[in-house]
């Protein structure tokens, strides 16, 4: 029989609340997820993976003049010395950092399938190979000189650099993005020449305002270009507070076909739109008739975007197309700018422009001032050992002496001329061709040279403005190699009010609005003769039949009080079931549709509540832009019925009816409204209105409409109990 033992004390039993164990260990994930993974560094602008890939890349001697190696040898590279996660994110990683479309100075140069605009995948890490770009080796100039701290790998079994030392501002070049636990980062791209000429302006007044930087960098420059139609007031916020964001739009001109027939044609896609999907979208506008101006897409890229729009008519403005197309597709998409990084005290802060910069510009000396520490030191001892060859070139015949004869020379070269170790060591493995006259000359004039460059190094060393002027030639040789002119166009939006609505563009045609009881809608052309004849699914049957036309609005009431408004050219085809319309609007899954009726400019609806109160509303007020609707009435509607005659006639639940004047009743938007009949109890079953010269109908139990010749007996005023109504009636409608 086995015996178990308790733990000794101090063993691995932890006795401590649930909620607190829970808490220590997801603040430490979350920190690790924050700290190791979603935020950049904002000195080289790096994940701690992009990092890594890097560095390994470096290691490996993969420079833009080394033949390309496979990725998958990077991956492992990658994978078993620094970064212990999965392949798959490596890679991922690996190949966004070799996209053109994704990475406005990609750092890798890759050589096979990388993906594409249309979202494609890479091809497998076996079959594609990539080396460093000139950009990359830029960034890690001088990493082998002590520039940067270091720090062992996760397995202690080699180090890696801590951050690297950047020759130019990555993290705004680039741009980066992530989600971390409780906040999160995403950086857009922007021109390197720009960011080092406001670095420049920095350098010379380091109290200069991020207006003045705005001047020289105005906004974002994607990868894949386009149009940025953000206000100047706006992205100088976003630059100032470091949140905010940019509108971006598709790149696009008129090709002309003449005889007044045009096209349009898309060269430059938003950033990160996926050209095939926005296809699928604008091909789905099309069929579900949510873009009335657009006749057919194609695409017809090869090499560069070539992206066909036609419209409808040729009638049509091609700004009033686009600007419908920007509001309904990923033709025009925002990019948020969140400029959350960590600060050089590894601390996630939200940095505005000003602040990166600066940042950037602070480790740019540090880098400076540790490589010049780091070459005085070799220029002092190679200086040291010169010193001591200039010693032997004097003494030339008592050193070959000593050297022969002496048993052991070193210790006799070092007491007769007061050499030190190194300079005796040095002296004893040179080689006798080295003492020839010749290299004398070369060693003299190798020593007046480091001499020089040892004072250039210890004034630059213990002169702060000398540095930072040496950081400034060394920004400037970096924008030589990279500059490139602007992609993304920096312009104010077009005033889309200066031209004619989109309904203008619209053919009005008759149609028939057929809405079934379980609030499938659809749209026939011309008028239903026979609503017999019409099909629905089973178990469904007509609700509303509306005759209309496509240019017309439809109010939707809703027994929650809420009036939405549909277009009518966006119902589907009258051909099939049509669409539910809780897809086209925001209806509560308990709410019921009241009534459906075309709008008319100028017209009237009556509300009421089943409490008995109402009002006469405006239609032009009832109008809804959002899908939401509008909440016209505070209460459970009973109707909305538009406004034909001069009286309102209304019966309860008690079979009292109640006539009175239209003019009663106050008009008014939205709101409870007036009581329009007293009840006891019960409340309010049906109310119409009618012409006094025509009289009021009702409909009997079997459906049949009956006048009443005598309903002046009923004539009262609002709020009355009225009187018990003519036998049979229930109801009016």
């Amino acid at each position: 029989m086995t015996v178990h033992t308790p733990p000794p004390e101090g063993g691995r039993i932890v006795d401590e609340p649930m909620s607190e164990a829970l808490s220590k260990r997801y603040l430490a994930y979350a920190l690790s997820t924050i700290t190791n993974r979603a935020l950049p560094d904002v000195r080289d602008g790096f994940k701690p993976v992009h990092r890594r890939i890097m560095y390994a890349m470096h290691q490996m001697r993969l420079n833009p003049q080394a033949a390309a190696r496979k990725c998958a040898k990077v991956v492992g590279e990658v994978m078993g010395t620094y970064h212990p996660h999965g392949d798959a994110s490596i890679y991922d990683a690996l190949v966004r950092l070799a996209q053109d479309f994704a990475q406005r100075y990609p750092l890798v140069d890759g050589q096979g399938n990388f993906g594409n605009i249309d979202g494609d995948n890479a091809a497998a890490m076996r079959y594609t190979e990539c080396k460093l770009t000139a950009a990359a080796v830029l960034l890690m100039d001088g990493i082998d000189q002590n520039s940067v701290d270091f720090r062992p790998t996760y397995d202690d079994q080699d180090e890696e650099p801590v951050v690297l030392p950047a020759g130019f501002p990555n993290l705004l070049a680039n741009g980066s993005s992530g989600i971390a636990v409780g906040m999160a980062t995403s950086i857009p791209p922007h021109n390197v020449g720009e960011l080092i000429d406001a670095c420049h302006l920095l350098l010379e007044r380091p109290d200069a305002k991020t207006e003045e930087l705005v001047q020289i960098v105005p906004g974002p420059d994607f990868p894949t270009g386009g149009v940025a139609v953000e206000g100047h007031a706006s992205i100088l916020d976003a630059y100032e507070t470091g949140r905010g964001g940019v509108r971006l739009r598709a790149r696009w001109e008129t090709e002309d076909l003449g005889r007044g027939v045009w096209r349009i044609v898309v060269t430059e896609m938003p950033y990160q739109v996926q050209k095939s999907k926005l296809i699928a979208d604008l091909a789905d506008l099309i069929e579900n008739k949510k873009a009335p101006l657009l006749a057919d897409v194609r695409d017809e890229s090869a090499e560069d975007i070539r992206l066909i729009i036609e419209p409808k008519s040729r009638t049509v403005e091609p700004e009033v197309l686009m600007e419908s197309l920007f509001k309904l597709s990923d033709l025009e998409v925002r990019f948020p700018i969140n400029m959350n990084v960590l600060d050089a005290t590894n601390t996630p802060r939200v940095m505005g422009l000003k602040a990166c910069l600066q940042a950037f510009l602070d480790h740019r000396r540090e880098v400076l001032v540790r490589r010049a520490q780091w070459r005085i030191e070799r220029v002092e001892k190679r200086l040291h050992l010169l010193e001591g060859l200039r010693i032997v070139f004097l003494n030339l015949d008592e050193v070959i002496r000593i050297v022969r004869e002496e048993e052991q020379p070193k210790a006799v070269l070092i007491a007769r001329f007061g050499l030190s170790e190194m300079q005796a060591d040095y002296i004893l493995d040179t080689r006798l061709r080295q003492l020839a006259r010749i290299e004398e000359m070369a060693i003299e004039n190798e020593y007046k040279e480091l001499s020089d460059e040892l004072a250039n190094l210890q004034s630059l060393s213990s002169s702060p403005a000398k540095q930072w002027k040496q950081v400034g030639k060394d920004l400037e040789a970096v924008r030589k190699a990279l500059i490139s002119p602007r992609r993304t166009t920096i312009a104010e939006a077009v005033d889309s009010s200066a031209f004619a609505p989109v309904e203008a563009f619209i053919p009005r045609e008759a149609i028939t609005v057929i809405l079934s009881e379980r609030g499938w809608i659809r749209a026939a052309k011309g008028k239903v003769d026979d609503p017999s004849e019409l099909k629905f699914k089973e178990g469904d049957s007509l609700a509303f039949l509306v005759p209309t036309y496509t240019t017309d609005k439809l109010l939707v009431a809703a027994s929650d009080g809420r009036i939405f408004t549909v277009g009518a050219d966006k119902l589907a085809s009258g051909r099939g079931h049509g669409e539910p319309l809780r897809l086209m609007i925001e209806l509560d899954e308990k709410a019921e549709i009241i009534n459906l009726l075309a709008h008319q400019p100028g017209g009237k609806l009556l509300i009421a509540s089943k409490a008995g109160y109402g009002f006469v509303a405006p239609e032009d007020e009832l109008l809804a832009q959002k899908r939401g609707g509008k909440q016209v009435l505070n209460g459970e509607l009973l109707a909305a019925l538009r406004v034909t005659g001069d009286h309102v006639a209304t019966i309860g639940e008690n079979i009292k009816a109640l006539i009175f004047p239209v003019a009663e009743l106050p008009e008014m938007g939205r709101g409870k409204g007036v009581k329009l009949q007293s009840f006891k109890q019960g409340g309010l079953v049906d109310v119409a209105t009618f012409n006094a010269e025509q009289g009021p109908e009702w409909a009997d139990g079997g459906g049949r409409r009956r006048n009443w010749p005598d309903w002046k007996d009923w004539l009262g005023k609002r709020a009355q109990a009225g009187r018990q109504g003519p036998r049979g009636m229930r109801k009016f409608r």
